[in-house]
């Protein structure tokens, strides 16, 4: 987003939303349900401020574990709005990803971490499509995957799509486990995170999901 320049000035402390299986990257967008008394007031206090949120996955799938991922993306909220029984729908914009330093012992319901930005200030600069990028493995493994699985794909947006819109799409888009979703998120650049989707779409079993291309 235009306004962060540099990791400078992004904030030292983030309030964070654990949510497994959310995929927040950078300049991709997630539509939230806020539902929760303590998400609710999160995103109070976020309005009020700075608007920035941390979107972070739990470290297992043990839904009585606190532990929390090393890597998370924070992002602004960039619309909500009210729903009549007091419910937030808001759309996260990514901004850059963080790593966990430490927890923040808090008077919030909502938890707080110290986020560390650094290594990932190229976040803040869209990465450009490179000759190197082999973008006709990217999309033979999508055939593959879709076929397995009996998707349903806009092919027409697939192939017009811009390298990032295009992996950011699949990447949150496919159905995929918690952990490849993790790893999505920790590969350092674009391009890493296309040969990760690569490797994924290729290895995935079939199921049941749909997918398209927004």
């Amino acid at each position: 987003m235009e306004q962060y320049h540099n990791i400078a000035d992004l904030p030292a402390h983030l309030p964070i939303f654990p949510l497994s299986g959310a995929l927040l990257l950078p300049r991709w967008s997630l539509p939230l349900n806020i539902f929760e008394p303590r998400y609710l007031q999160m995103i109070d206090d976020a309005l009020a401020g700075n608007r920035i949120i941390g979107m972070i996955q739990p470290a297992d799938d043990d839904e009585g574990s606190d532990r929390l991922a090393n890597v998370g993306c924070a992002g602004r909220v960039t619309s909500y709005s009210e729903t009549d029984d007091g419910r937030y729908l808001i759309n996260l914009t990514g901004i850059c990803r963080f790593i966990v330093a430490e927890e923040i012992v808090s008077q919030t319901a909502y938890r707080q971490v110290k986020a560390s930005w650094l290594g990932y200030e190229h976040d803040l600069v869209p990465e450009k499509e490179t000759k190197s990028f082999d973008r006709k493995a990217l999309l033979a493994a999508l055939k593959y995957f879709t076929k397995q699985n009996n998707m349903d794909v806009d092919w027409a947006a697939i192939e017009t799509a811009p390298l990032e819109t295009l992996i950011n799409a699949l990447s949150a888009g496919c159905p995929l486990t918690m952990i490849e979703r993790q790893a999505l998120l920790e590969a350092p650049t674009l391009s890493t995170r296309a040969e990760v989707l690569i490797s994924l779409l290729n290895m995935n079993d079939p199921g049941d999901d749909k997918m398209t291309l927004q």
